[in-house]
């Protein structure tokens, strides 16, 4: 259940919105639809100034590519203030990177990891215990190098020294 229900809620079914509303537990906030930002950017920013450790954000990646482009991006915010923030569906749970990550085989949203540059480039990027491993390799923007690897021992390592990645784990 969430605490805040934030947006226009132009497209939302009206029985949920109702749901939501008649709920005395949920601080409910109502955006105009003419605005320059999204919804899920307001909440997004709103979650930041309620200092949250940790956003995870649902029903962001539908059938709008804008939007879900949008949305990979927005995660930059929590990315520079240190804040975890994930977005998920049925099928993908998608963050930024710009240190190194360890994933354990056994506790990763799906079989495939992705890994896409945000910046320009990502440099030096290695990966262990990966079935496609990397060593101090440059991965640019522009070219399919980081898509749908596997984790083929428990643990795996992702080591960068410059950039921002985007990191999908994805299931089929």
């Amino acid at each position: 259940m969430p605490n805040h229900v934030v947006g226009d809620f132009d497209s939302i079914n009206q029985e949920i919105l109702k749901f939501y509303k008649n709920n005395s537990e949920i601080t409910f906030h109502k955006l105009n639809s003419k605005k320059d930002n999204t919804d899920t950017d307001i909440a997004l920013n709103l979650a930041i100034n309620l200092n949250s450790s940790e956003i995870l954000i649902l029903g962001a990646l539908g059938k709008r590519m804008d939007h879900a482009l949008a949305n990979i991006h927005i995660l930059k915010e929590p990315l520079d203030k240190e804040i975890p923030c994930y977005l998920i569906d049925e099928y993908n749970k998608i963050y930024l990177t710009k240190k190194n990550l360890t994933l354990y085989k056994n506790k990763t949203y799906g079989k495939y990891i992705s890994l896409i540059p945000m910046t320009t480039e990502v440099e030096g990027l290695t990966l262990e215990g990966f079935k496609y491993s990397l060593k101090d390799a440059i991965l640019p923007i522009g070219k399919s190098l980081g898509i749908s690897n596997e984790i083929e021992e428990d643990v795996a390592n992702i080591q960068i020294k410059k950039g921002i990645l985007i990191i999908i784990e994805s299931r089929d």
